[in-house]
């Protein structure tokens, strides 16, 4: 079975690595060439070749608006994955063009950074068909330690925008406790230390907690892709009448931080919005 991919940015390459790496027959499209065809894939200039060539199409894409440019009016039995995040209305509304357009539909978003996704360490959560998430299951085991299934869509999106409610206020608050720690004179790397010795210590601490003593803001996740996901946590949160303070509170920290020239660093960065406040 042929499988397209479509988006080959800081989570694609390497998820796109992966399935070549596993024997899968990759098809692959990117907006820009960087070189960052993984050997072995076959890359081809039009992303209509993708849909035309491929029973299973992959999209790690950015934005709706993305999504949009790329699909194709008419599919041929195509079923398209969408692994990137974005609201929940959204794609449940991509799903019935899909269909509308002769194709079938899973929603996959993934849990994890770069690092999880050269690592082949993501979480998967899916929704759709059961008939098409077994076809899909197989293509996610070189990307995924765990893959959940959550109904139908886009019960797969609802659930990543709860796993990044968490993952945000955890960084954030992370990020603050340098700061503060940085305020009162203390020493960062021994903060550190005493952080990953204790019973709140996750591989995201410790990860986020070194590149927050060492102000190494190299991207994993980006501060704009961060506040992105912010913001579709906060409407989504709206759109049901639920209160979201914490999440109020990080998105104008994101915010701040972007607007000051760190969009494109990690989101551990979000430290900048604490050092240097909006007045």
């Amino acid at each position: 079975m042929s499988v397209g991919f479509v988006g080959l940015g800081v989570m694609g390459r390497p998820m796109a690595a992966n399935l070549v790496k596993a024997g899968v027959e990759l098809i692959v499209w990117s907006r820009t060439d960087r070189g960052d065809t993984p050997p072995g894939a076959v890359r081809v200039s039009e992303v209509g070749e993708v849909f035309a060539r491929a029973e299973v199409v992959i999209l790690m894409l950015a934005t709706e608006q993305a999504i949009d440019e790329v699909l194709p009016a008419k599919l041929d039995g195509n079923l398209v994955v969408h692994m990137g995040t974005t609201s929940p209305e959204y794609s449940a509304g991509l799903g019935a063009r899909i269909a509308a357009a002769g194709g079938r539909y899973v929603e996959a978003p993934v849990s994890g950074s770069r690092g999880p996704a050269e690592a082949g360490e993501l979480v998967g959560m899916i929704a759709g068909d059961p008939e098409d998430l077994s076809r899909v299951r197989p293509l996610l085991a070189p990307l995924c330690k765990q893959v959940f299934t959550c109904g139908a869509v886009p019960g797969a999106l609802l659930m990543k925008l709860a796993v990044n409610t968490f993952l945000i206020s955890m960084v954030t608050g992370l990020a603050e406790a340098f700061h503060f720690a940085e305020g009162h004179g203390l020493d960062a790397a021994l903060l550190r230390q005493v952080l990953d010795a204790g019973p709140m210590a996750s591989a995201v601490s410790r990860g986020k907690g070194g590149k927050l003593a060492d102000r190494d803001f190299e991207v994993q996740a980006a501060i704009h892709d961060v506040l992105k996901n912010n913001e579709l946590i906060v409407a989504a949160a709206r759109a049901r009448g639920i209160a979201s303070p914490l999440l109020d509170a990080c998105r104008d920290l994101y915010a701040s931080a972007a607007a000051r020239g760190h969009a494109q660093a990690d989101m551990a960065a979000v430290v900048h919005a604490f050092r240097e406040p909006t007045h």
